[in-house]
């Protein structure tokens, strides 16, 4: 059933229909809801490993000499996995508070991802006004484009990415409006999971 969930929800978002990964698991829809009586623990348990690598990445993106070269490798990675994958795609753009272990894990990758952005900036290669939310919102942006042109331009996302590393380098000059805090991209971000059958009401 897991392997099933995630083939499907990598192919289709993690709206895909119960019904389809029941069919592929070759089991009834009432055997999948005894196992995962939620679509949020199906989702997080089939996707455990996904959100473990995004963190492992920030990891080793600390360990690069260049503090640059870390934050843009590490950027381009975790795009790379979204093209790949509809499924951890929605995932890192929803919260899922109800399940410790993503949340955990989630965490821990924001400390990294939040070092990663600090050391880059030290290094006077990030622009100062950068914050963690603005990452977000790439990956949110580059979710929407890797949707809209999956099938006719598939690697559209590229350029896309790039143009964004670019904005972020600190030899950019327009000042930037404020940054959404914290609190709204949380909200945001549950909204998004309740609205994909993955949060509480």
């Amino acid at each position: 059933m897991l392997r099933a969930a995630r083939e499907l929800f990598a192919e289709r978002g993690l709206e895909a229909p119960l019904e389809e990964v029941a069919a592929r698991a070759g089991v009834g829809i009432a055997t999948l809801y005894r196992r995962f009586p939620t679509r949020e623990q199906l989702v997080a348990a089939a996707l455990l490993d996904r959100v473990a690598l995004y963190g492992e990445l920030a990891e080793r993106a600390l360990e690069t000499d260049d503090p640059w070269e870390g934050f843009a490798s590490f950027v381009e990675q975790v795009c790379a996995l979204q093209a790949d994958d509809r499924g951890l795609s929605d995932l890192l753009s929803i919260a899922l508070p109800a399940n410790e272990e993503i949340e955990r894990l989630r965490l821990l990758a924001n400390d990294r991802v939040i070092a990663l952005i600090e050391r880059a900036k030290a290094g006077a290669k990030l622009r100062e006004d950068f914050v963690r939310e603005d990452l977000l919102l790439l990956l949110i942006a580059q979710a929407a484009v890797v949707h809209v042109t999956r099938h006719d331009a598939p690697d559209a996302w590229r350029r896309f990415v790039s143009l964004m590393l670019q904005s972020f380098h600190s030899d950019a000059e327009s000042p930037l409006p404020n940054p959404p805090s914290t609190d709204e991209m949380t909200r945001a971000m549950t909204r998004l999971a309740r609205e994909r059958g993955c949060g509480s009401e």
